[in-house]
């Protein structure tokens, strides 16, 4: 398979649309069409159902298009790092989400710019969930993650951070009053309903608390009543005065996790993760 074949078939198993696809690549509609019926006929399968409703994946479609996501993705990273890997700069690129751990973060960049020949850092501050993509396609080096919400397959880790959860309320609602709840408690606050997380390919459980994209979204619904969340006990360093914070005693514990893509040989990387494990023997 090529990459152009495949970097086709993705746009149009995206937009499932072959007009809307051509004008996505800049490329007439017969090319496209006849590039995707090439790609089928190499494979043996068909990938696309074509009909008057207009087009669907196959089940042999939708593994294709995930793997072919991947390689994309490989593809673009490998051209980031090799041309990073020939600057004469020591430096890497940190994603994390907004809102993590601020203090462990600060940890981490203190106690990595103390050792010597450290490489510079640079921060960047991304959406929910984002940070396994930017890992994969090559705009960041190594990420802050959380076990068992990201999604950390392909890559390596080093625990940092073991915590509890806590039920963010607005800070006049009875809840706000208790001195610990249960996952019972917060499932059915008909003037409160959970606010909705996006999963790693971007879509939602269904549900009727809001969908949330970002960090000050989700403060400011919670300010004004509309909503609840379950977060990490140090989102607690974020808060409002409009929020209360009360620990929730039957929920899963959260493992902040330093990841990196397993295949990575970087010395760059390999001196934070060397200081990641510093920091999680000292606590």
């Amino acid at each position: 398979m090529e990459i152009r074949e495949l970097r086709y078939f993705v746009t149009v198993a995206e937009e499932l649309h072959f007009s809307r696809a051509a004008e996505r690549l800049g490329i007439a509609q017969p090319p496209l069409s006849r590039a995707i019926q090439q790609l089928e006929r190499r494979l043996g399968v068909t990938l696309l159902e074509r009909n008057r409703r207009g087009v669907t994946l196959t089940d042999a479609g939708q593994v294709l298009l995930d793997d072919a996501r991947a390689i994309l993705d490989a593809t673009a990273a490998a051209a980031l790092r090799t041309r990073r890997a020939a600057s004469s700069t020591n430096r890497l690129t940190l994603v994390t989400k907004a809102g993590t751990n601020h203090e462990l973060l600060r940890r981490l960049l203190d106690a990595h710019a103390g050792e010597p020949g450290a490489a510079d850092i640079e921060v960047l501050l991304c959406g929910m969930g984002e940070q396994a993509r930017m890992l994969r396609d090559g705009r960041a080096d190594a990420a802050l993650m959380q076990r068992p919400f990201d999604a950390l397959a392909g890559f390596d880790t080093e625990d940092l951070l073991t915590e509890r959860q806590v039920v963010i309320v607005p800070a006049g609602h009875p809840l706000a009053r208790r001195t610990s709840l249960t996952r019972a408690d917060i499932s059915d606050v008909p003037d409160l309903p959970i606010a909705r997380w996006p999963r790693p390919d971007g879509t939602y459980e269904p549900g009727p608390g809001p969908e949330i994209h970002d960090q000050s979204q989700l403060a400011q619904l919670i300010a004004l009543g509309h909503t609840l969340a379950v977060l990490c006990a140090s989102s607690r360093s974020w808060l409002w005065s409009a929020h209360a914070a009360v620990p929730l005693t039957d929920a899963l514990h959260v493992t902040t996790v330093l990841a990196w893509p397993a295949h990575s040989r970087s010395r760059a990387v390999a001196g934070l993760v060397r200081t990641a494990a510093q920091l999680s023997e000292t606590g």
